[in-house]
């Protein structure tokens, strides 16, 4: 009797699973595209049409579905955190947004990262900590004035020395006369890491422009290798800025600025550049320019000029960009392109060559003729202490011109004699 009831019971509930199994089917697929991922993970999912069979039929389903269910989550949120991880460190690599240091210093635990820099020197290089926060356009956009002219420097670590060459030219513009507006329009480009930080400090727009070909952090000794290559860096990044539509003044740290030059310079020339000797002609090839000083407007004429002039450091190899400038300034592509060209007198911008002698009319002074940061800062600190002396004086005795230039004194011709490029004809 008990054997004929359990093949009863069995023959019951064959019959129960087949007229039940497309409603446990259909409910089994549900319940399958439920806990399913979207996409595949490195671990199987072991739920099946088997074991909800067996689980509906033993009574037992919903406390086994709650378990499956449960590790199913939990391996969902492992891999989910996974995948994020592996996302947020390709997007560090692709685009050096972040810094180790500070990404890092957000997980719980300090682990040891030290492999890391060797995986991905980009992102964790010193570069990152002093990388530029905004391009050069909104830089240039933010310091630009309403006609998209801009003042441009250079700056390198000798130079971004506290009490250094930076600190002496920004006080220029703040004792000038009416020229410390120009201080809201002015972009230090800077040439190494450091100087970049210290332009953070002490000035609103800063732009970082380091090389990896050659290190610009020291102090480079005029016709140097190292001077060399940072002036024709210079070249090439001042053509990038008329090819983007900016007309600019560039001017080295080491020229003190005392007052506005617009009015001064000439409107039709599209380029215009101070010189070390100027001849009494603002159209004289024979003038010396010096690359210290210009004022460029943004055209079709100017950017192919400096295209050229960039190009012709190959024509005269081991020449700065001033040498080279002299031996171009009378060249026939110069007409053929239409550039005008200008020089500015030393009256209104003079140096240390040919200083402007009479304070009522001077602009800008520049600590050219000099070798050397030491002379080259003793001469730039007693220029700032004449202006301020004749500042100080009444109108009367201003008029008067009883002030003049106590400089050169430790810079001079004598000390660039035998560091000059050899000079060139016109003709050549």
């Amino acid at each position: 009797m008990g054997t004929l009831n359990t093949v009863t019971h069995q023959n019951a509930l064959r019959v129960a699973l087949v007229t039940e199994s497309p409603r446990i089917s259909s409910f089994s697929t549900r319940i399958h595209n439920l806990v399913s991922p979207p996409f595949p993970f490195p671990f199987p999912t072991r739920f099946s049409f088997a074991r909800a069979t067996r689980c509906f039929v033993a009574g037992d389903f919903s406390a086994d579905m709650l378990r499956e269910t449960k590790a199913i989550h939990l391996r969902r949120a492992v891999a989910a955190s996974f995948f994020f991880a592996i996302v947020s460190l390709s997007c560090l690599v692709l685009f050096g947004d972040v810094d180790s240091g500070r990404f890092f210093s957000t997980f719980p635990y300090s682990y040891s990262f030290s492999g890391l820099p060797s995986i991905f020197p980009s992102v964790y290089s010193d570069t990152v900590a002093t990388s530029n926060e905004y391009p050069l356009e909104k830089v240039l956009n933010d310091a630009a004035m309403k006609d998209r002219t801009v003042i441009l420097t250079t700056l390198n670590e000798a130079w971004a020395a506290p009490n250094s060459v930076i600190d002496l030219f920004l006080e220029s513009f703040r004792i000038g006369d009416r020229t410390r507006s120009f201080l809201n329009h002015l972009v230090i480009i800077a040439l190494d890491q450091k100087a970049f930080a210290r332009c953070q400090v002490i000035h609103t727009h800063c732009f970082s422009l380091v090389s990896e070909e050659v290190d610009f952090r020291e102090e480079a000794y005029f016709m140097t290798h190292r001077y060399l290559m940072m002036m024709w860096k210079r070249i090439d990044f001042l053509r990038s800025v008329l090819e983007m539509g900016y007309n600019f003044v560039f001017t080295d740290a080491d020229v003190m600025w005392f007052r506005n030059p617009f009015p001064k310079f000439h409107v039709d020339a599209d380029f215009q550049i101070a010189c070390d000797h100027f001849t009494g002609r603002f159209d004289d090839v024979k003038n010396k320019p010096n690359g210290g000083f210009n004022f460029v407007k943004s055209n079709n004429r100017s950017i192919e000029f400096y295209k050229f002039w960039y190009s012709s450091r190959e024509t005269y190899p081991g020449y700065h960009d001033q040498d080279v400038l002299n031996f171009i300034k009378a060249n026939p592509f110069i007409n053929y392109i239409g550039l005008k060209m200008s020089f500015l007198d030393t009256s209104n911008f003079g140096g240390l060559c040919e200083p402007s002698r009479d304070l009522n009319h001077v602009c800008t002074m520049h600590a050219n003729c000099c070798f050397g940061l030491d002379s080259k800062l003793h001469d730039l600190r007693i220029m700032l202490q004449d202006w301020k002396h004749y500042l100080s004086l009444p109108p009367s005795l201003k008029k008067l011109s009883v002030v003049s230039w106590r400089v050169p004194q430790k810079c001079s011709l004598d000390s660039l004699r035998h560091h000059d490029a050899p000079e060139k004809s016109i003709e050549e």
